[in-house]
């Protein structure tokens, strides 16, 4: 296990020569999920590099119908399906096998090539149990919850523009409800292809033609995608090495729906179930190069969430915040401590896709891989928020870090502009106040803070810093508590002693957290 989690840190610099891939061959960078020590809900994420030759791969392309009754998901579809033809066109290339399956829509290919060629296909001689059925579930999936609630069938459109849509549909002689009548023409199905929504069939095919690998493609990855007789489940059940194409998928997900998160957050919480209890994903970039594709309206900018101590387990009110407060403006990615090495924070390769750091971290050197891409990421000059323990994230007090590995005992003073030098203790009572007007202070109320952790000696702050918070404990000098400053590499920072695993509870402090989030990502604070 450590071996593999190590390599996380440093694959994605691997990516560029990975999609680089043989004429026969597909150099996959597969990345699956596991919990960070037993009985977590906290998640590392792996990653594993495959070579999958060609011959003995199958791209399934889901559902990528004409029509649908959500006038948002036909619009993402047909977003998504000029990539993807592309990413096709380049499997067939390398000798995979193309499979057309549009479910209820096998008519109009009645007299094609790749139809027949489907139905002619022997029988396997040895059919798995159920596989011409939906699948609702397997049973990795009773070890975590179902991230989102699509009870209401996931629909996004605008009440209004819906209704306006059905009556379009209905005026073309359509099902609003079932509008499909084909693939979309977007996708090129070649005469080698193969065309079918049947299970046995699909089977048949994989069998007959030793397919050892599946691509999974298409839409909707929270239902068709892994319930289908040729879906995810049923592949990775019945003992094929599958994975999905995790930016060539969309997600039937209502954001007026649980967890009330914005549609693209759905998604990724559906792709990271998957990860945890169904198969690996890649993403398309690793067979046409390039980068991964995002849907337009897809603007989020992407925070990584970098989370090293116990002290005040914000390995826990971290990701409810999250959850609750970002869900909607930000993609979020979290990196969690190796539970069986402290200098350890396998998957923060991430942090090169990232718009902006969070740290949580406490006194934790870093392997020198794991050191660059964070130093990399601070000394570009993008933003970096910090709570509580932040301050000394990567310090050993002055002392030698280990062969092998860094520390960054100038991180305070360079990127925050503190001097930390302790706390006072737990106890005395401490008096929050406003220190100046900032758009961080937006909807902060100081007057609504009830009690916090001690109170951190931070003083005196760089020339240039400004404080936006202070505590007072009686008899001792004001402290900051929360501020902003220029790193010394040009970046924006803000940073806050607070973050005791109580003050989460409180209004004020994820407020003020989120606003200063907002404000790292020159995003609106309103």
């Amino acid at each position: 296990m450590r071996k593999l989690l190590m390599l996380v840190a440093s694959v994605s610099l691997l990516l560029p020569t990975i999609a680089q891939a043989g004429s026969d061959s597909f150099d996959l960078v597969l990345r699956s999920r596991v919990a960070t020590e037993e009985n977590s809900v906290n998640y590392h994420a792996v990653l594993e590099e495959q070579n999958w030759k060609g011959a003995e791969t199958a791209v399934i392309v889901c559902d990528m119908w004409d029509l649908h009754h959500c006038l948002n998901a036909t619009r993402r579809g047909a977003e998504l399906a000029p990539r993807m033809n592309a990413l096709l066109k380049k499997a067939r290339a390398q000798g995979a096998t193309i499979i057309h399956a549009p479910s209820s829509c096998m008519k109009p290919y009645a007299n094609h090539p790749g139809r027949k060629r489907a139905m002619a296909a022997p029988m396997a001689s040895k059919l798995p149990e159920k596989i011409s059925e939906w699948c609702y579930s397997i049973p990795s999936e009773d070890e975590v919850e179902y991230p989102i609630d699509q009870s209401d069938g996931g629909e996004d459109d605008d009440p209004v523009e819906h209704e306006a849509w059905a009556k379009e549909l209905e005026s073309k002689g359509l099902n609003p409800r079932g509008p499909w009548t084909k693939q979309t023409d977007l996708l090129t199905i070649k005469n080698e292809d193969y065309i079918s929504d049947n299970g046995v069939e699909i089977w048949n095919v994989l069998e007959q033609k030793g397919i050892k690998n599946v691509i999974l493609v298409g839409v909707h990855t929270n239902m068709c995608v892994l319930g289908r007789p040729f879906g995810l489940r049923q592949m990775a059940q019945n003992g094929k090495n599958v994975v999905l194409v995790r930016d060539m998928t969309d997600t039937m997900y209502n954001p007026k729906m649980k967890p009330y998160v914005s549609h693209f957050t759905g998604t990724d919480l559906i792709v990271e179930y998957i990860e945890k209890v169904v198969c690996p994903t890649v993403t398309s970039d690793q067979i046409l190069g390039g980068k991964p594709f995002v849907f337009q309206h897809d603007t989020r900018p992407h925070v990584v969430i970098a989370c090293a101590e116990r002290e005040y387990k914000t390995n826990e009110s971290l990701p409810r915040f999250a959850m609750e407060q970002l869900g909607n403006d930000f993609k979020v990615s979290f990196v969690h401590a190796n539970a069986d090495e402290r200098n350890d924070l396998p998957g923060i390769g991430v942090l090169e896709n990232a718009d902006v750091l969070l740290v949580s971290v406490r006194r934790r050197v870093l392997p020198a891989d794991q050191f660059a891409v964070v130093e990399k990421f601070i000394k570009s000059g993008k933003p970096v928020i910090g709570i509580r323990t932040a301050n000394h994230a990567f310090s050993l007090r002055g002392e030698d870090p280990p062969s092998g590995y860094k520390a960054w005992e100038g991180f305070d003073a360079e990127i925050f502009g503190g001097s930390y030098t302790g706390h006072h203790g737990v106890g005395p009572k401490v008096d929050l106040a406003a220190a100046k007007s900032h758009p961080i202070m937006t909807g902060v109320d100081v007057n609504t803070f009830k009690g916090m952790g001690s109170l951190y000696k931070v003083n005196p702050l760089a020339k240039g810093t400004t404080p936006l918070l202070t505590g007072t404990i009686e008899g001792q000098p004001v402290e900051s508590i929360a501020w902003v400053h220029e790193t010394k590499y040009g970046g924006k920072a803000f940073y806050t002693s607070l973050g005791h695993v109580d003050d989460f509870t409180q209004p004020a402090m994820n407020r003020l957290l989120k606003n200063a989030i907002l404000w790292a990502a020159d995003k609106e604070i309103k």
